[in-house]
This record gives C-alpha cells, structure tokens and sequence, in this order.
C-alpha cells in the first residue's frame, strides 16, 4: 500500500514491536507513520515494560512521528470532542481517533469500537 498514512493506536504499537507480521508487511510502505503523544504516554506507563521494550520502543520513535496536542489546532480539539459526545469514547480513544481523522491518516487499531466509527478510516488487525 504504497503512499498510505498510518496512525497506530496503543495496541497496534505493542503488536507491530512484538513483531506481528501483518503489521510490518502494511507499514513497509508507508509515505507516513505517526502515533499521538497519548499513545506513547499508554504505551510508557505499563507496568510490565522492561529495559528492552523501552530501548525498542525508543527506537521505534526515532522512526515515526508524535503528534503532539497543541493550541494551534483547534479543529482537533472540535474533532476529539465530536468524537466522544457522538460514540461515548474515553476521552483518550476520541483524541487518538481524530488525530487520525485530522491528519487524514488510517487509524490502525484491534480496537472494535474504533473500528465501528464511521467517520474514522481504520484498519484493523
């Protein structure tokens, strides 16, 4: 799928590292891949990470981009607050989702409530 745009949701994070070949095979390609500054907070305070999930997670970073949340965007803010008043998300879920949607990416998820929102373009795997 050459020239997609790809966010990835937490879990899509940890399936990609622990190497789900589905996952590598889909993002081989990719003109663009990003995960929201929640994800990588979700992602950083499990308890069970090691030294070497937070070395390979690291490196990880080094590949992609974070999106950060930010004042100069207010049509995330509107989208994140869609999201969650119209699906009843938690308040984490509905920002990574319209992360997606502003950034005009898929949304890479496992997540099924994710994947039932008709405004989000999402992958599932």
């Amino acid at each position: 799928m050459r020239g997609e745009r790809y966010l990835l949701d937490t879990n899509a994070i940890i399936a990609l590292l622990q190497g789900n070949q589905q996952l590598i095979e889909l993002l081989q390609d990719a003109e663009w891949i990003g995960i929201s500054i929640i994800s990588q907070i979700e992602f950083l305070v499990f308890p069970a990470l090691n030294d070497a999930d937070r070395q390979l997670f690291n490196e990880f970073l080094q590949r992609i981009e974070i999106i950060w949340i930010e004042p100069s965007q207010p049509e995330l803010v509107e989208l994140t607050i869609q999201l969650r008043q119209q699906h009843r998300l938690r308040l984490p879920d509905a920002l990574i989702g319209a992360t997606a949607i502003h950034f005009g990416a898929s949304l890479v998820t496992a997540d099924v409530q994710l994947q039932n929102i008709p405004a989000l373009d999402t992958l599932g795997f």
